[in-house]
């Protein structure tokens, strides 16, 4: 039986406090000495947050090896998340996610994944050399989005490829679609394949019952969960959740000992202490104001002709078996509309960022930070959009081209001779680095894949549309880095 831990505990942030009351003469780094040599963002952020920025030592353990505060901050974030093990991460989901495929796979495994999946899981796959199986997520075309894997898609992967070393899986994408996921890690778990789990957007999910299940509570094998997201903790701090037996924990920190930073920065771990804190003695509280916010705003949205804030009416489509309604999406096409437009018309005339946009649709993330004032704002400027606008149906947007065919690993088209190339030349050379539109960061077209005239003609439509494109040695996308030699 084990002993249930005091979530009103947040160890690592007591003893940040104890080092910073001590008045300490500091000889050792940061160089700032708590803010006297960076005087501009003292006086700016003040100088308390300064003087916690503090490297690792005795009294304030060191998060390479952590045996004190850490440790038990991490037990307790453990617990609450319901895993067996859990460890800070300081440098993003994405050295999370990564460290999930080291720590699953070697050279030459296979991994299946969604093509859906975020950037950092090539990087994680070139990182290992493991090889991909990539599983086409289903496509909701009215939307113009990626939905989930379904069962089906799986198990025939699978049958392909019994010898896969592990599964990857999100839950929730983007925008708040979820798999089965306890159906797919059982499957996955039959054939002795571990389960990986990209819960970046997930990080609340385990603290009201009115979302998905999350991975721990599914039994899957680890899941990378970006607290700063949706838990309330500092951007850039995450953590990383591991249980069961089929990856082992010494496994894990030896893979985080390769990637892990030396200076892990104690003002996101101390969020991450109490992020963790607040979520397991009142983020049920929390979470329950949140779902009315998310859920009015819906309603009202859903009242403006020519918008859709789509939702729960989803479940039971292909791609969808649960849906977490604080993901605020919006299709803005029946208004004449693509989702960059609208994001920079809310920004530049209504003073309102959203998170993110696409040819379609708007995202809005509506968190425990929200007010009811904020989602009333955003109502109030979608109405005066939409009373301003002549009402006219936006073209379709183009059908997401099929996943190109890998011609080699990634791990070797990364370190393949390369040349550089007009885009309009590039049809059927094969792929020397990532193209991705970010947000979300999931790939048109990977390293290692043959492009196609679909691939070029689908980056020309986000290139007019200027959609933030990522991954290329040159900006504009212009040209494109091909395997080869001039």
């Amino acid at each position: 039986m084990v002993l249930r831990m005091n979530q009103l505990k947040t160890p690592v942030f007591d003893a940040v406090k104890r080092y910073v009351e001590s008045n300490v003469i500091q000889f050792h780094v940061p160089g700032h000495k708590q803010g006297a040599g960076l005087e501009e963002l003292r006086e700016y952020i003040g100088e308390t947050a300064l003087k916690m920025d503090a490297n690792g030592m005795e009294d304030l353990d060191f998060a390479n090896n952590p045996t004190g505060v850490i440790y038990e901050s991490e037990m307790l974030a453990a617990q609450a998340f319901g895993a067996q093990h859990a460890y800070f991460l300081v440098n993003g989901t994405t050295s999370g996610v990564q460290a999930m495929i080291m720590s699953a796979c070697e050279p030459g495994d296979k991994i299946i994944l969604p093509r859906n999946a975020h950037k950092s899981t090539i990087g994680g796959i070139i990182l290992s050399g493991a090889v991909p199986v990539y599983v086409q997520p289903e496509i909701n075309e009215k939307l113009g989005i990626a939905m989930g894997i379904t069962v089906e898609s799986l198990k025939k992967a699978i049958k392909e490829n019994p010898h896969a070393k592990a599964v990857f899986i999100i839950n929730p994408t983007y925008y708040g679609i979820a798999s089965d996921l306890k159906s797919l890690v059982r499957i996955a778990h039959r054939y002795e394949m571990a389960v990986l789990v990209d819960e970046a957007h997930g990080a609340h999910m385990s603290f009201h019952d009115d979302f998905p299940l999350t991975a721990m509570e599914v039994g899957a094998d680890m899941s990378a969960v970006s607290t700063h997201k949706t838990g309330g903790s500092l951007t850039q701090s995450s953590l990383l959740l591991l249980r069961g037996n089929m990856i082992s924990p010494e496994r894990v920190k030896q893979v985080l000992n390769l990637t892990y930073t030396s200076s892990a920065s104690y003002l996101l771990m101390c969020s991450l202490d109490i992020a963790r804190k607040q979520l397991a003695t009142k983020g049920s509280d929390m979470l329950e104001e949140t779902l009315r916010l998310a859920r009015m705003a819906r309603e009202e949205i859903n009242k403006i002709e020519g918008l859709y804030a789509f939702g729960k009416e989803l479940i039971g489509t292909p791609g969808c078996h649960d849906f977490d309604e604080t993901k605020l999406g919006i299709c803005v096409s029946g208004l004449g509309y693509t989702g960059y437009e609208m994001e920079a018309k809310l920004r530049k005339e209504y003073n309102i960022q959203i998170e993110m946009s696409d040819l379609s649709n708007i995202l809005a993330i509506v968190s425990i930070g929200d007010r009811e004032e904020n989602l009333v704002a955003l109502i109030n400027a979608l109405k005066d959009i939409a009373a301003k606008t002549e009402k006219k149906e936006y073209p379709k947007p183009p059908i997401i081209p099929p996943t190109p065919k890998m011609i080699v690993s990634p791990r070797d088209a990364f370190y393949s001779p390369k040349k550089i190339v007009p885009l309009d030349k590039s049809v059927g050379e094969i792929s020397g680095e990532m193209v991705m539109a970010y947000p979300p960061g999931i790939p048109v077209v990977c390293m290692g894949e043959r492009i196609t005239q679909d691939i070029v003609d689908y980056i020309k439509i986000l290139k007019e549309q200027k959609t933030q494109l990522q991954g290329t040695a040159d900006p504009y996308i212009d040209h494109i880095m091909v395997l080869g030699v001039d």
